[in-house]
């Protein structure tokens, strides 16, 4: 007996009922599929606005630098040693940094800062303070500009919400203010061109610096103004400095935003007396998994044959990050369990209506001498066949919002904004494209299927004909 095909057949004797069923198990399917990618696409983006353009996912530092993070714990550096590191198969960029704290200061402004010293044209492959650069802000007289245009007051309703914002391009402008169609072709252009700021890169001998938006609007620093730093230098030499402000840059984590400073590598060497030595070199391969990050370090470890110098992973000299990680992805996953659960009496209530609509069906068949083992087979057969696709259908139904979400990810405005930015993490929810957790949740619903089918089968083994043909 030919099991499969009289599945086939009988799941397509009653279109809606299979229908009922298949549209629940998919649904489950696309929704938790959905909610797992904005989890993994938050952790994403806060790793790739963190570690990836900020920090690298690997450092080599001096032994105990992590323990006690002053100048007196750096280590001599030379360029032979960046040049054996990036013949290293796998590494994709190894960027030099000095980090420290200074005071900063403009007039009557005082704030702490982190100061970090950059070779400009190595630090574009990991943090590119190009692309950071602040090309638009949109002040008083970005508006009172548009007004004198004549531009509408819907349109400028819209840049009023947007004010003392910056912005690095033309698409961040038109995202923020919402600009589609029409509008955005008609007034765009008047929008940049009166909100246009000026600043430019370091070049790698600059004694000038680059300043985070957020602590620029802090210290009231613009373009051409001139900061204070003081600090304390190498082996507690005093430092202090005069250094004008080359741009102004805007970093996706809100919380760095508020306090960074670059300067270029000699003029941070100069400024704390270390001329010739480093507090990390920063490395990101070209493969970030967690099971090639064991593999890179052993490599740069093995390049470098230095006792006093250690090679460190994202998780280990940002233990902070790591543990926010994993405990929002716990609440995510209790959150995910809980889907998991109506999901589960969702498919089961459904396979309740179905037993419950082919009860008589069922008798009869028995009645007539149908095996009861032969039943349960076929039954069995027709719901892995319902799960199967669609288990498939939710998938790939979900694919079109994956990728939407990950090329243009949610942005938050308003208090909501204001509230995850507060928390130091940009206000932003990308979904995470295609990857194992799209199977996992497949494989998970596709269990629940299993799982539902032991009630089915019970009864058919339970069933007495009688009963079943009274139904």
């Amino acid at each position: 007996m030919n099991y499969l095909k009289l599945a086939w057949r009988n799941l397509w004797r009653n279109k809606r009922r299979t229908l009922i069923t298949s549209a629940s198990i998919m649904f489950s399917v696309f929704f938790a599929i959905v909610m797992r990618s904005f989890q993994l696409g938050t952790y994403n983006h806060m790793i790739k606005n963190i570690i990836e353009s900020y920090s690298g996912f690997v450092q080599v530092q001096h032994i105990n630098y992590h323990d006690d993070m002053v100048l007196e714990n750096s280590f001599d550096f030379s360029i032979e040693t960046l040049s054996d590191l990036e013949n290293i198969e796998g590494i994709k960029s190894v960027t030099p940094r000095i980090e420290s704290f200074a005071l900063a200061s403009t007039g009557s402004q005082t704030k702490g800062a982190v100061v970090i010293g950059i070779d400009p044209e190595r630090e574009s492959q990991l943090s590119d303070p190009q692309h950071l650069l602040v090309k638009y802000r949109i002040t008083d007289k970005t508006i009172e500009l548009l007004v004198n245009s004549k531009i509408s007051t819907e349109i400028i309703k819209k840049v009023k919400e947007q004010l003392n914002e910056s912005f690095s391009s033309r698409e961040s402008v038109e995202l923020a203010l919402g600009l589609k169609g029409p509008d955005l072709d008609k007034w765009i252009v008047n929008i940049l061109e009166f909100s246009k700021f000026s600043g430019k890169i370091l070049s790698p001998d600059d004694d000038g610096v680059l300043v985070s938006d957020r602590l620029s609007k802090y210290l009231k620093a613009n373009i051409g103004d001139t900061i204070i730093l003081i600090s304390q230098g190498y082996q507690g030499a005093s430092a202090a400095a005069l250094c004008p402000v080359r741009g102004i840059i805007k970093i996706p984590a809100p919380d760095l935003d508020n306090k960074l400073i670059y300067m270029s590598l000699p003029k941070a060497q100069s400024f704390y007396g270390m001329e010739g030595k480093l507090t990390s070199l920063n490395i990101n391969p070209k493969d970030n998994s967690e099971r090639n990050l064991p593999k890179i370090k052993a490599e740069i470890a093995s390049a470098l044959s230095n006792p006093e110098l250690s090679v460190k992973d994202w998780k280990e000299f940002n233990p902070v990050l790591k543990q926010q990680i994993e405990s929002d992805n716990q609440s995510g996953q209790a959150i995910l369990g809980l889907l998991y659960f109506i999901i589960f009496f969702g498919i089961f209530g459904t396979v309740l209506m179905m037993v419950h609509e082919r009860s008589r069906e069922f008798g009869v068949l028995i009645s007539i001498g149908m095996q009861r083992t032969s039943l349960a087979i076929i039954l069995l057969y027709e719901m892995l066949l319902m799960g199967f696709f669609a288990v498939l259908i939710g998938i790939f139904a979900s694919l079109p919002l994956l990728y939407y979400g990950n090329v243009h990810p949610f942005r938050f405005t308003g208090d909501l904004a204001k509230i995850y930015s507060s928390m130091g993490f940009e206000p932003v929810m990308p979904m995470m494209w295609i990857d194992t957790y799209i199977f996992w949740q497949g494989f998970v619903v596709a269990l629940m299927v299993i799982l539902s089918c032991l009630y089915p089968l019970r009864k058919i083994f339970t069933m007495k004909e009688v009963n079943a043909l009274r139904a």
